[in-house]
């Protein structure tokens, strides 16, 4: 999330520079060239349709910030692998892009691009996530101060004053308060540039300490001087302090810790760095320099077991919690001045009710007096009247008594009169009642009556239709029953003539079988006289020689077979025609 919101921090600074209008929105054209620029630099693969397929609804039209934010976030924030790329190739294309429109340096201005960009990427790195990118008063006091340490000359309290007066700083008045505070000192470009560098070091490349170091080797166990390097997490060491010929990194874990060692080897100031494999022995130029390291590397150790990875995000963390504190404490302490205002403003304010009511008091005791007064002068004019109306009273008590006294006989016939009337209303109210209930009784026989006479009609029509069903069935019925009798009579009738039918089939077949005998007969009879000249004719053939006898006997054998072969074909014939109709003909077989 750290990495997320710094990229957004310098991406935001990019888009603004596109906006020459300062309307608040980029054309889509620039946006294509700056999501492309955005890929090369974080490693990241480029898809050039999917700007268009994103904003295909905004036609050509520009798009706001808002607008390119889902897309920011889908297609290059969501992408990007940290360790795949260099935060700082991103820090100077979007400077060269902002710079471009908000940043010109000139001849009055002491820092360098570089120095500049380093610069602002040190306000980026403690302004908080709200756009406009803003530094509160206390964080530039903060960042002024940390890179005047490191210059020769330092700002005084008047120059901080009037600069922290500002409220809400963006990053271009830094870089023209810085310029400008370069100039009246007389500062050059290249004291200025070697102190933002090593504050853009600490705070952006969190390096927590370097410096020159003596270093015993494994192998040959000489010592050589190395760069050494303190981050959060490793203590690198290098040939020189250009950090590129890297000699070996010590890993910052738990297994890790740093010691103090006794001089020895004409070497003082000594400490090592053991890990788990290796022990590191480090000579330090002095006990001070030495009492830095270790607690630089006390620090780092301590970082890595949190799994922080910048002392300067944890230190302005703490300095954002203490502000927020601090506005905690200020609304409160302005909640309670207001609850004290508000307080002396209710007791003012019941003071004056008191006075009121005073005042109101002193005014209903003279009240209460003249009313009492007035009330004593009414008493006593009402107690003359009283009194004469007493005497008044008794005078007319005693015309009232004889009042009374004819008015109780007068009552006495009154009441005699009405416990008459009553007993009459009384006889007249039963009457009433009895008429009434008469009245009533006779409604519910003609209820009943009605309701009687109308199940009697419905009854009535209802046996009318039962009655007429009931024919219409007894005709159904009729009909049915004559249509039966004259089927019966056809079947009858159907049924005598295949009586006579199967008479006379009978009587056929009988005959058949009289001829079928007769002709067997007849067949047995031929087939002995058959038999009888075969045997004439086996003695006829021996005795007499081939001539006209012979032929003679062999025209006859040949016409007696044919006679048996044609008696033969009608008495299948014959029999045939027995089962098929009923009165065959056998006259031919006869003759």
């Amino acid at each position: 999330m750290a990495l997320r919101a710094a990229l957004l921090k310098s991406i935001w600074y990019a888009f603004t520079s596109l906006d020459t209008e300062d309307s608040g929105k980029v054309s889509k054209s620039q946006l294509k060239v700056l999501s492309h620029n955005l890929h090369s630099v974080l490693r990241i693969p480029h898809d050039p349709a999917a700007l268009e397929r994103h904003f295909s609804d905004d036609e050509d039209g520009p798009v706001s910030s808002q607008g390119y934010m889902p897309y920011l976030n889908q297609f290059i924030l969501d992408k990007v692998i940290e360790g795949t790329f260099v935060k700082e190739e991103v820090d100077e294309l979007c400077w060269t892009l902002s710079s471009k429109k908000n940043y010109r340096p000139d001849a009055q201005r002491v820092l360098s691009n570089q120095d500049a960009m380093r610069l602002w990427c040190l306000f980026n790195f403690l302004a908080d996530d709200r756009y406009p990118l803003t530094l509160v008063p206390e964080e530039s006091e903060y960042l002024l101060r940390k890179v005047s340490s490191v210059m020769p000359v330092e700002l005084t309290c008047v120059e901080l004053e009037e600069f922290l007066s500002q409220d809400g700083l963006s990053v271009w008045s830094f870089l023209d308060v810085v310029n400008a505070a370069g100039v009246n000192r007389g500062l050059d470009g290249e004291s200025i540039g070697v102190a933002v560098e090593k504050v853009y070091r600490e705070m952006v490349g969190s390096v927590l300490k370097e410096g020159y170091l003596w270093k015993k080797g494994h192998l040959r166990r000489n010592w050589t001087e190395r760069w050494f390097c303190l981050k959060p997490g490793s203590l690198s060491y290098f040939t020189s302090e250009d950090c590129r010929d890297c000699k070996g990194v010590i890993e910052m874990d738990q297994n890790c810790c740093v010691e103090v060692l006794s001089d020895r080897d004409g070497k003082r100031c000594m400490f090592c760095v053991k890990t788990l494999n290796k022990t590191f022995e480090i000579s330090a130029p002095d006990s001070r320099q030495r009492q830095e390291w270790i607690t630089a590397i006390q620090m780092a150790l301590r970082l890595s077991a949190e799994g922080r990875v910048s002392l300067h995000e944890e230190l302005k963390e703490r300095r954002r919690e203490l502000r927020e504190e601090r506005e905690r404490r200020r609304a409160l302490r302005a909640e309670e001045t207001q609850r004290l205002l508000e307080l002396q403003g209710e007791r003012e304010e019941q003071l004056a009710e008191l006075e009121l009511l005073k005042e109101a008091q002193r005014q209903a005791q003279v009240s209460l007096q003249q009313e009492e007064q007035r009330r004593r002068s009414q008493h006593e004019e009402l107690q003359k009247t009283l009194q004469r109306q007493l005497q008044e009273a008794q005078e007319a008590r005693a015309n009232l008594r004889a009042e009374v006294a004819v008015r109780d006989l007068e009552a006495e016939h009154q009441q005699r009169r009405i416990k008459e009337l009553e007993d009459l209303h009384h006889r007249l109210q039963e009457a009433l009642e009895q008429q009434i209930r008469a009245r009533q009784e006779e409604e519910t026989y003609r209820y009943t009556q009605t309701r009687l006479l109308a199940e009697e009609e419905e009854k009535v029509k209802s046996l009318l239709a039962l009655q007429e069903d009931q024919e219409e069935q007894l005709q159904q019925t009729q009909r049915e029953k004559q249509e039966l009798l004259q089927e019966m009579e056809r079947k009858s009738q159907s049924l005598d003539e295949a009586q006579h039918q199967l008479d006379k089939v009978r009587a056929s077949r009988r005959r058949v079988d009289q001829d079928i005998a007769a002709a067997q007969r007849k067949l047995r009879q031929a087939n002995t006289s058959v038999k009888h000249w075969n045997v004439q004719m086996n003695r006829l053939m021996h005795p007499i020689g081939p001539g006209g006898l012979k032929t003679f006997i062999w025209m006859q054998l040949i016409a007696i077979n044919h006679s048996t072969a044609l008696i033969k074909t009608q008495i299948i014939s014959t029999q045939n025609q027995g089962h098929c109709t009923p009165s065959p003909n056998f006259s031919h077989v006869e003759k």
